[in-house]
């Protein structure tokens, strides 16, 4: 059983000011997850969470995660755009990008941003776009081929095929980048990968690090690098499903401490700071959509439309992703109807569930579809000329905060030229 972390009586007060639907994130949990990461990684001293700015680009969520510590891992111009106007600055920002502009690269090194390099080409693109090479830069790395933890403690099977991504360098490639970049001048280099996503395993962190904990001792060895940083990237997933179990973050960072003192400490790299690139994680248990039933049909199935859509979290649509419905108000009724939840949008596959048991469902009732804060609101679009929602925020104190109006019709047609 998921329970959502507002009342029936505290959304209607809400909606009542907010017409639905909206996202709507709890600062209370999000404040707390995050001591809970930064209290697993305390053993090192240099460990830094760099929260993926893609999954929730919201001003207000930013600036609680930098009060908390946090830095920001951006991937666009615009990203990095938005990360100096919530105040971070210099290594308070990773670049990581791929398919990068030269425009991109050029802001990124003016924020003073650390850069991490997607491909070995980059090595003397960037060079030509800035005028030089920062002493301090991050590679991406790829190992191919498909990466399986097997059967965790959880009972989950981890896999993933980085052979098929696009992103990073192969083994020989980063040895070449960090060779031709240390003789362009770099001095302190990290190491960044990422190999599955959303894993629901205490031993996927644990089992990345390994890898790259045993390749920066290679590389240090091949090349003669300092390598003063590892990043372990996003991957740690939360339980969309209330069956699942949900990570615990201090046995993660227990795992990923036994494999630094067995590996990198006997070779003399035991000053490596890690840093983690956490959105799913960090965001997603910690907002939600909140919409209201407007319609029912009878055809061959039963079907219930809110005012929400795809247009407001694409996941499901677009993936086939469960998300968890609550109707506020019948937490305790059984779940002895069968309905698909739709929006309006003219695609078929614009569903937030099929064939899920829910309790009776009336018109007017409202639904809260959990775990939207990391890739819910950000993932927004305007198809059929869908305005994307409002954006509030439950704060510490039991108010809540507008962070991001919903949109208008005049936002809709602000970038269309009428006289063309």
């Amino acid at each position: 059983m998921k329970t959502p972390f507002v009342t029936k009586d505290q959304l209607e007060a809400i909606a009542a000011k907010y017409p639905t639907p909206f996202h709507l994130y709890d600062e209370r949990g999000i404040r707390a997850n995050a001591r809970r990461l930064n209290a697993a990684f305390a053993w090192n001293p240099g460990f830094k969470e760099y929260f993926a700015v893609k999954a929730t680009p919201t001003p207000a969520i930013l600036k609680i995660l930098r009060e908390e510590g946090c830095g920001v891992d951006c991937s666009s111009r615009t990203e990095l755009m938005m990360a100096g106007r919530c105040g971070f600055r210099g290594p308070e920002i990773v670049f990581s990008s791929n398919d990068t502009t030269a425009e991109e690269y050029r802001l990124a090194d003016r924020l003073g941003a650390v850069i991490n390099l997607d491909d070995l080409t980059h090595v003397d693109f960037l060079e030509q776009v800035d005028g030089h090479i920062p002493e301090t830069i991050f590679c991406r790395y790829n190992p191919g081929g498909v990466f399986t933890l097997g059967a965790s403690k959880e009972g989950f099977q981890v896999m993933d095929t980085p052979g098929d991504a696009k992103y990073g360098m192969t083994r020989p490639q980063i040895g070449e980048a960090f060779q031709r970049l240390k003789a362009k001048g770099a001095r302190t280099f990290g190491i960044h990968a990422f190999l599955a996503s959303n894993t629901i395993s205490n031993e996927y962190y644990a089992a990345l690090a390994g890898i790259l904990f045993r390749l920066a001792v290679e590389l240090k060895e091949e090349t003669g690098c300092h390598i003063g940083y590892i990043d372990l990237s996003g991957g740690i997933g939360i339980p969309y499903r209330p069956e699942q179990t949900a990570n615990d973050i201090a046995v993660i960072g227990e795992g990923v401490r036994e494999q630094y003192e067995s590996i990198l400490v006997p070779a003399g790299m035991g000053d490596v700071r890690l840093f983690t690139e956490l959105g799913r994680f960090m965001l997603g248990p910690y907002g939600c959509l909140v919409t209201r039933a407007i319609h029912e049909k009878h055809i061959y199935k039963e079907y219930i439309g809110v005012d929400a859509c795809a247009a407001n979290l694409m996941r499901p649509a677009m993936y086939g992703a469960y998300h968890h419905i609550t109707v506020m108000g019948k937490e305790n009724a059984p779940c002895d109807h069968k309905y698909d939840v739709t929006g309006s949008l003219c695609e078929n596959n614009d569903k937030f569930a099929v064939d899920r048991m829910l309790p009776r469902i009336d018109m007017g009732d409202l639904l809260v579809i959990h775990d939207t804060g990391a890739h819910g609101h950000s993932m927004g679009y305007n198809y059929n000329g869908k305005l994307r929602s409002a954006e509030l925020l439950l704060r510490e104190d039991g108010s809540v905060s507008l962070i991001r109006r919903a949109e208008t019709p005049e936002d809709y047609f602000a970038t269309a030229v009428w006289d063309s």
